[in-house]
């Protein structure tokens, strides 16, 4: 009389089975579909630090004071949901001690609004959805997913162009490690503006003086998996020049080093580890995990159907 095959067996070949699949649909498919811009972002970043800038009041150039720039990102989840897109809206103000304790943002030194629109899974700027500006390059608030050590193009928004940014090795924001990369501005003409003629040591009433900015050193530390910016750095110089000059009249804003605060260092390392580690499991734990149960499952329960088999043909006999 032949026998079926047992119950243990087939349950211990079908669940190794079951994970073989399971970690391959994880490898393919959810954990690429994991690495996703998200849209339902809601953050401020600040950087702070020593630096010069143009006191209306005055009517001079003040320096030892504190810079401070406040970024904050949110994002537009339904035109997100729409557009399959991700779509962020970005309010940057800079300011000083006269104009930090202020509530209005108008009142703050500079205060400009941006609209990003990128590629969830490349980065890339997508040309939509009230795009604005018109940017270019590869990283800006993020970089991609599974940074590279190679060349970068980070857009400039006071330049108004894509700056290459150089991998220059990796280093540890508060223990966690990230790669380094680095890049400068020249000093560039970015527009004009009217100013008293004055200002700028011509006679006549106004003219239309030259804007020129530099960047003395970019530095961005990125994690590598999410392509979250964990710390920034920046050493802009913002300068009036009269038309046709190659001498600076007044330097509008200077600083040798902005960085991130403190809090905004911490919150960048905690929200890139955590979603660093998700990642981590879906793309690398759970697999490998799975992948050596499910084995040892199916060759259990396969070696169980053979020896079953075996003992059945013996007792035939």
């Amino acid at each position: 009389m032949r026998r079926s095959p047992s119950r243990w067996s087939l349950i211990l070949l079908g669940t190794g089975v079951f994970l073989l699949v399971l970690t391959q649909l994880l490898v393919w498919y959810v954990e690429p579909r994991a690495k996703r811009t998200p849209t339902d972002v809601n953050s401020t970043t600040v950087f702070s630090g020593e630096g010069s800038y143009f006191d209306t009041g005055s009517v001079s150039t003040v320096d030892g004071q504190t810079i401070t720039i406040t970024r904050r990102v949110l994002g537009d989840v339904a035109g997100s949901e729409r557009s399959g897109n991700a779509i962020w809206d970005v309010s940057t103000q800079i300011d000083t001690p006269k104009t930090l304790p202020l509530a209005d943002p108008r009142k703050s030194l500079q205060w400009t609004t941006e609209r990003w629109v990128t590629d969830r899974r490349t980065n890339l700027p997508v040309r939509c959805c009230e795009e604005k500006p018109r940017f270019e390059g590869e990283a800006y608030l993020k970089f991609p997913f599974d940074v590279e050590k190679r060349v970068y193009t980070w857009w400039d928004s006071t330049l108004g162009a894509a700056v290459p940014l150089e991998f220059k090795g990796t280093t540890k924001i508060r223990g966690h490690r990230g790669y380094l990369f680095v890049g400068t501005v020249a000093a560039t003409a970015t527009g004009t503006r009217q100013v008293p003629g004055v200002l700028v040591g011509r006679p006549q009433g106004q003219v239309l003086a030259e804007e020129w900015y530099s960047n003395a050193g970019i530095e961005l530390t990125v994690d590598q998996r999410t392509g979250r910016i964990m710390n920034a750095a920046i050493a802009p110089t913002k300068t009036l020049r009269a038309p046709g000059s190659k001498k600076d009249a007044i330097t509008l804003l200077s600083s040798k080093r902005l960085e991130f605060t403190e809090a905004t260092r911490r919150e960048q390392v905690t929200l890139a580890s955590d979603d660093g580690s998700r990642l981590k499991v879906l793309g690398e734990t759970a697999p490998v995990v799975g992948g050596i149960a499910g084995g040892l499952l199916a060759a259990a329960g396969v070696l169980m159907l053979i020896r079953g088999r075996r003992r059945t043909e013996h007792s035939d006999k």
